[in-house]
């Protein structure tokens, strides 16, 4: 009984510690929860036109809304499905660039260049292009989604393949790894946590693009509520999208998180990617 009692105290004192700074972290995220929205309503307050600047009173009447109707949860569908191709299949492209990029002197010099240059121009600079070579349908919407997502993705991958130890390389070589072998035993499986950062900076491209893509006439979408609440000076429901868009992005880079850190590890993954 004493021995019980003597292994219990010890496990007690170390989870004591863990589950105060448990509580301590979710007190800190509800008070600078509470903390900014008593900011916006007396900001709101202040302004004291409810039409062009609501409170939180005004935007909870609007979501409630929303809601009632169906139109927000028709709206999150359309834009979280197009969000989900347009990482998915950057990603993928972004991918196969930066692998290419980083496994070859000369594919480097020929990719490198236009990677770097067209990473640098926003979205936002191409809306005209791509309407008028798309039209306003989906594939308009894919495209841009899609191009703010494969290029940071693909800087991302060369970079950890390049970084991949040379004793690597080499051993694999000694053992007699053919060119292909190396690359898919040895540089992909060694980028990986390069390419789960990178896709993880992607996600919030993605989020941040699908706004301005569904202002290419897109029938449903939290960008189609944003551009009718600006066309009607209805900004209650642009506030109302504004915070579900940024909700929607901070549960999925949760859960990505959440991800990396279960199954990061048998990647190569570093806590760092999880942060």
């Amino acid at each position: 009984m004493s021995v019980s009692t003597r292994t219990a105290r010890p496990a007690a004192a170390v989870r004591r510690p863990g589950g105060v700074l448990r509580l301590r972290r979710a007190l800190t995220i509800v008070g600078g929860f509470v903390a900014v929205v008593g900011l916006w309503w007396l900001a709101a307050g202040f302004y004291g036109m409810p039409m062009l600047f609501p409170g939180p009173p005004d935007v909870v009447t609007q979501f409630r809304s929303v809601l009632a109707d169906g139109s927000l949860a028709q709206a999150v569908s359309a834009s979280l499905g197009r969000v989900a191709a347009g990482l998915v299949l950057g990603s993928l492209l972004g991918t196969l660039l930066g692998l290419l990029s980083g496994s070859s002197r000369v594919l480097e010099a020929l990719l490198e260049p236009f990677i770097s240059f067209f990473r640098f121009i926003p979205p936002l600079a191409w809306f005209a292009p791509i309407l008028l070579w798309f039209g306003a349908g989906e594939p308009a919407k894919l495209t841009l989604i899609l191009y703010t997502t494969v290029f940071v993705v693909a800087v991302n991958t060369a970079a950890g393949v390049r970084a991949v130890p040379g004793n690597k390389l080499r051993m694999a070589a000694t053992f007699g790894a053919r060119p292909w072998q190396t690359f898919l035993l040895v540089r992909l499986p060694a980028s990986a946590a390069y390419i789960l950062a990178g896709i993880r900076i992607a996600l919030g491209n993605a989020f941040m693009t699908v706004v301005t893509a569904e202002m290419l006439g897109a029938p449903s979408g939290l960008g189609v509520i944003v551009t009718n609440g600006m066309a009607t000076t209805n900004i209650r429901g642009v506030f109302v999208a504004l915070i579900t868009l940024g909700a929607l992005g901070l549960i999925a880079d949760r859960l990505f998180v959440a991800l990396l850190r279960r199954f990061g590890a048998r990647f190569g993954a570093s806590p760092d990617v999880a942060r």
